[in-house]
């Protein structure tokens, strides 16, 4: 049995996330799910944003969502949280 690759720096590194859920999650849920933002959508979805420190935040929020029943649409990381480029060598 092969053992699974060990993740890569950038894989934990923390990220923008959106999260997609079915139904329109009331905001007192908010702090319960690391402080993300949330926008009620038209269409009857609630989409859950923002920074979260890394995949094991991620699982976590994922892990609550599933906690409470509801059904996840998508999950999409949206961008790094931006940090101070590297100075260039000479």
């Amino acid at each position: 049995m092969s053992k699974p690759c060990a993740g890569t720096p950038e894989d934990e590194a923390p990220g923008d996330y959106e999260i997609r859920i079915k139904g329109h999650l009331d905001e007192r849920w908010a702090d319960w799910l690391q402080g993300l933002s949330f926008a009620h959508e038209s269409n009857g979805t609630t989409n859950l944003y923002g920074p979260l420190t890394d995949q094991a935040a991620l699982h976590g929020v994922l892990n609550r969502i599933r906690d409470l029943g509801l059904i996840i649409v998508s999950v999409q990381q949206i961008g790094p949280i931006e940090t101070a480029p590297e100075e260039e060598k000479s």
